[in-house]
This record gives structure tokens, sequence and C-alpha cells, in this order.
């Protein structure tokens, strides 16, 4: 038989060892992938015309955190029934892009649906617009990114901008982009806090909210075309003297589609432009 004191010290042991062990995890971490997840198209809800027509309107969820991809209209990036194209991007940046474009159909549409598929990495995924009641949308909610519609009476209006004319493009040289931006000066801009050096955009976005500077500001991202843009600064750029200016270098030759949105920390307005980008010369 065991002596007593012995019993203690191995139950005291024993004790330690249990209380030495790890915790049981309380939660699965969710996997990120950076490449080869598709791309899912989103409807974001419809708008009523005053001609008695409706807007759908269309976002994204690109799965992937870094990969950036081009699906060309036509089978693999397409809207039934009617046309394929109907002008949705063919560029899709990463993660979540709400309210990127829009389609209108006739007075008379009823309870028929429009279908926008797309398919990469060998996987198809759509969405379905019809004009439930419920998922009817403003203007104003569109121009707040979803946040609380403040209301037609809401003093403040959205910024006006427009972009300046574009020198001829070449690919892989940098060319020089100006939005002119008015605005009627509201709301009035918040002292932004001190941001961490991680918190500033280093990819393009639709997002209009990222982490930077705080009052009117513009947004440049691709919309359409045949390669990356690169974009030099990238995100929210502040508007001083009403302008803002970026330099974009296209990767390839070909027609590009860019979209500029002008935000005053409530309200925002977009702007396309396209541009045609030619072959740098080979030496």
């Amino acid at each position: 038989m065991r002596p007593p004191l012995f019993l203690a010290l191995c139950a005291l042991a024993g004790s330690f060892a249990v209380r030495a062990q790890p915790p049981a995890p309380t939660y699965i971490s969710q996997t990120k992938f950076n490449t080869g997840q598709d791309v899912v198209p989103v409807y974001e809800g419809w708008l009523r015309n005053s001609d008695g027509t409706f807007t759908f309107v269309f976002g994204y969820f690109n799965r992937n955190w870094k990969e950036e991809l081009v699906i060309p209209t036509g089978a693999d990036n397409k809207l039934e029934p009617g046309p394929a194209d109907r002008g949705q991007p063919t560029y899709f940046l990463p993660r979540r892009q709400s309210w990127v474009f829009r389609v209108q159909v006739p007075a008379d549409w009823g309870n028929k649906e429009l279908v926008w598929t797309l398919t990469a990495h060998g996987r198809s995924e759509k969405a379905y617009a019809t004009l439930t009641p419920e998922e009817e949308l403003s203007e104003r909610i569109i121009m707040t990114g979803g946040s609380l519609n403040p209301g037609e009476d809401d003093p403040n209006k959205p910024p006006v901008i427009t972009i300046d004319s574009i020198p001829a493009a070449t690919a892989g040289r940098p060319v020089s982009l100006t939005a002119q931006v008015v605005d009627d000066g509201l709301p009035k801009p918040r002292i932004a806090p001190q941001a961490r050096p991680e918190a500033f955009p280093t990819a393009q976005s639709n997002r209009t909210t990222a982490s930077g500077p705080r009052g009117l500001t513009v947004t440049w991202f691709e919309y359409r075309g045949p390669a990356q843009v690169i974009f030099d600064p990238v995100g929210p750029i502040p508007v001083v003297e009403g302008k803002a200016s970026t330099t974009a270098r296209f990767a390839e030759a070909g027609t590009y589609t860019l979209r500029a949105t002008a935000n005053d920390g409530a309200l925002s307005t977009s702007v396309n432009i396209v541009v045609t980008v030619i072959s740098g010369s080979s030496k």
C-alpha cells in the first residue's frame, strides 16, 4: 500500500498537469482564399423611374481576397433575357462591391426575372432581379452607400463631378486623371482619428468609406478592361481647390472604363470615363 504522503503528491502533480493544458478552442477561424475563387453577382434592389419604367441595381462579391478577375461579356458574363451585354462590369475587384451597375426595364416588366450569370474558375453563380416590393430602393439610399437614409428634406446635396479630358494613353505609362468637384460644403468634415498605417487602402475599391481622409474626396476604380489598372494614389483622394488628381497605369492595350466617385462624407456621385489605350512602341 502506498503511503499517504506519496498519494497526496501524485494528486497534486495531476492537478497541475490538468491546469497546464491549453483551453479548448471556442471558434474555428474563417478560411481566406487569395486566389482561385469565383465571383457572385448580387441583386441590390430596384428603383422606380418617373417615366414608369424601373431600374435594377446590381453589385458583386469576389470571393478572393487578392485576385482581380477579368470576365468578358458573353457566355461567362451575361444577362438574360435580352442582350447578354447590358453594360455590366467585366473587371472584378476583390471582395464585396456594392451598387455597381444598373439595368433599366420597361414599365410592363411585371413579374419577370432578369438574371445575371457569372462564371469564373469553373463555377457559375446567378443573381435574380425582380420587382419585389420589399426590395425597392431610393437614390438617397444608394448615395449613402446603404446607410441610414437622411430623407429628401436633408439640406445636404450630393457633389457634382466631372473629369478633365484625358491625354493619349499608352500601355505601361502613367496617365494623369483629374476630377473637378463642386459641393455645397455639407456635411462639415469631422476630425479624423489617427489611423493605423495598415488602415490606409492599398488596393482600389468601389467603397468610398474606407479609412483615410474625411471630407470631400474622389475614389477611382476599374469598371471594365482587359487587364489591371494601377492607380497612384489609390483610395479616397482629398479634393483641394475643387480638384482631385491621380495617375493610372494600364497593363495592356485595349478599351477601359474607369469610374470616379465623389463623396462628401455622406452622399456620393459617380461618373464613368472610357479610355482607349494603345500599345507601347517596342525597341
